[in-house]
């Protein structure tokens, strides 16, 4: 088999960032469309000032979260057929990454708001916690506790952080 080129490499790492990019904007967006609708929705006047307060964090944070991981598109309007591709390829990584940040707050948040609406504030508060742990476990610790699964698979090789800030 022929090893691809750097070029084709930073091509290759930047189609999957767009892959994964497209399965992350879809949520978010679902996510950021429900917020938008909901004080047009019957009971948001009963909210509580603290509930409206969740509320607010967690559009904000949404809106956020889909301003970075939509951004790699304008990033590669901006950089089209400049040769910039590893540059493009470090950029989308830092906003999806962010993105990702983001998009964690807005759906413990979006929880928070939703359980301590129909439940008690403590239940709503544990709720929200495990929830973040969840997110937390399959985002960040089992990603980062499994980095080293097929280091001796050379496909793989230049997916490792390393390889995109280089």
């Amino acid at each position: 088999m022929s090893k691809e080129s750097e070029k084709q490499r930073w091509q290759r790492n930047f189609a999957d960032l767009l892959q994964e990019l497209r399965v992350a904007q879809t949520g978010v967006q679902i996510l950021f469309a429900f917020l938008l609708t909901l004080p047009f929705s019957a009971g948001f006047d009963r909210t509580t000032e603290f509930q409206r307060d969740i509320y607010i964090l967690a559009l904000l944070t949404a809106a956020a979260s889909a301003a970075m991981i939509i951004s790699p598109v304008a990033f590669h309007r901006a950089l089209f057929r400049q040769g910039r591709k590893p540059e493009l390829v470090r950029f989308a990584h830092r906003m999806a990454t962010g993105g990702l940040a983001f998009m964690l707050i807005a759906m413990v948040s979006s929880v928070l708001l939703v359980s301590d609406f129909v439940l008690d504030r403590p239940i709503a508060f544990l709720l929200s916690a495990l929830t973040g742990v969840w997110f937390l476990t399959f985002w960040a610790v089992l990603p980062f506790s499994r980095r080293n699964w097929g280091e001796d698979d050379i496909d793989d090789e230049d997916d490792s952080p390393q390889s995109l800030t280089d």
